[in-house]
């Protein structure tokens, strides 16, 4: 599930509806000199009413250079930097998703760079000053080959698309045929393990899932790693599509029980895997981890105001946040033409900057335009304008199949009380009495350990996944399945 904090005044939490993680290198001039510039950087960023520390990771491959911005005082948050760089002894580095810009020059005498910070159309001093570097995040849970078990890896085909899906086929070295389940990644394109923030929960999840006896399909989306297929234009109805063709991939296995098949959709995965168990007698069950029972207008919502206020934000911020929410969604709802409802969109964006920019600093116009655009375009698409008004309810209604839903109580992207309280009230309604609900304390969206379930944590928590939820998750589908 992603996140959609939008035009908060001087915060450095990304802009749109996600926390991006790749970066891009511009190509040095001859008479650079990366390496100087390559290591960890701490500094303060004084905006008056609030200071934050801002932590820049630059790394160096075939002279070429790369950075992450990370804003240590709003939970770490990391933040892509598009392009960085390198003339003489200066060093340029931009972020489009908070429509911010950094340039600085390295002093061979102290060795701080100082130069300026640039977002929203203010400006800032900023000194820059070298720290150690970090180490590696430990991933303790990852698994290491050999595996005690089989993984293959498959490709198969969505006719309804046209185009072919890759994943990892994992199951127990002998017997079977097995139980199955197919793993529903949340929104974004994702690869199959899920991989974000350093972590790699569906490895983690099929690895004990499978060393408890059950096979395990994972697969990138469609467009993503070796999958073929356009995401940029589908929406949750289509992945739904991808998850009946990984179905009907595992129905012609061998070493599959077919009727033992079930789907276990992570976030956006748990309103992806109630449109396939609709759709076909093939699905046996279906587990919806930190699924949702109400529409993504409300989901927004609330996440917005929660992950917010857990990185400081004041209360008439989040209010000032949660209209341009409201006005921005009113026009995706009312105005089907992309193009009307783009320039209405950045209209609005661009009264919140501007209103940002009026409160002191100087006007940089490029890096306003700059943001603005990023955000039209993070949510004038299909997926988003889908996402925003689909109502859940009706489909759970329809679902026959056992169901586990399972949300941890820290979660701030999809709040466990409301969309658990919906999610049954959805199946009884639909007279579904094979069900368990599940708040599991102290667990954040991605199921790990939290201090506050702010995303900002997520990288920084060595745990990947709480074994006590994937336990729950194995002697669920094996109790059902029998």
């Amino acid at each position: 599930m992603k996140t959609l904090l939008a035009c908060m005044t001087l915060t450095l939490i990304p802009l749109g509806i996600g926390v991006a993680t790749t970066t891009a290198a511009v190509q040095e001039p001859a008479d650079a000199d990366p390496a100087g510039f390559v290591g960890t950087w701490m500094g303060t960023l004084d905006v008056g009413a609030a200071q934050l520390r801002l932590r820049f990771v630059v790394t160096e491959t075939d002279s070429v250079l790369s950075a992450t911005l990370f804003s240590v005082d709003q939970g770490n948050t990391q933040i892509p930097v598009a392009e960085t760089a390198v003339t003489g002894d200066t060093i340029s580095m931009s972020m489009p998703t908070i429509g911010a810009s950094f340039r600085g020059t390295l002093s061979e005498e102290d060795e701080k760079i100082t130069g300026t910070f640039t977002q929203a159309g203010q400006s800032f001093t900023l000194v820059l000053e070298r720290v150690p570097d970090d180490e590696a995040p430990r991933r303790p849970q990852n698994p290491e080959e050999p595996y005690p078990y089989l993984a293959e890896d498959v490709t198969y085909t969505n006719p309804e698309g046209g185009h072919t899906l890759a994943g990892t086929f994992t199951r127990p070295a002998s017997g079977g045929p097995f139980p199955a389940v197919v793993l529903i990644s949340g929104s974004g394109p994702q690869d199959r393990d899920e991989a974000l923030m350093g972590h790699r929960p569906f490895l983690v999840l099929a690895d004990h899932l499978t060393r408890r006896g059950i096979a395990v399909l994972r697969y990138d989306d469609r467009g993503v790693g070796k999958s073929t297929g356009n995401f940029g234009t589908a929406t949750s109805q289509d992945f739904a599509s991808d998850a009946l063709a990984a179905v009907a991939y595992l129905t012609g296995r061998d070493d599959v029980d077919p009727d033992a098949i079930g789907l276990a959709g992570h976030s956006e995965g748990g309103i992806v895997a109630p449109m396939a168990a609709v759709a076909s007698p093939d699905i046996s069950y279906i587990v919806l981890m930190a699924g949702q029972g109400v529409n993504g207008e409300r989901i927004l919502y609330a996440q917005a105001a929660l992950i917010a206020r857990a990185a400081g934000a004041p209360e008439e911020a989040i209010a000032q946040n949660r209209e341009r929410q409201r006005a921005i969604f009113e026009v995706l709802k009312t105005e089907a033409d992309p193009g009307r409802a783009g320039e209405a969109i950045a209209t609005i964006i661009r009264a919140g900057l501007d209103n940002a920019s009026a409160q002191g600093g100087a006007t940089d116009n490029a890096a306003l335009d700059q943001a603005v655009a990023a955000q039209v375009q993070q949510v004038n698409n299909p997926w988003f304008r889908y996402f925003l008004t689909y109502e859940p309810a009706p489909m759970l209604e329809r679902v026959t199949v056992p169901v586990l839903a399972i949300n941890g109580e820290k979660d701030l992207q999809v709040p466990h009380e409301e969309n658990l309280r919906e999610i049954e009230a959805a199946l009884r309604r639909g007279g579904n009495t094979r069900y368990e609900m599940h708040a599991l304390p102290g667990l954040n969206h991605l199921f790990q350990h939290a201090q506050t379930g702010a995303p900002g944590e997520y990288q920084s928590i060595e745990e990947t996944w709480s074994v006590e939820a994937m336990e729950l998750i194995a002697d669920w589908i094996l109790k059902t399945v029998g």
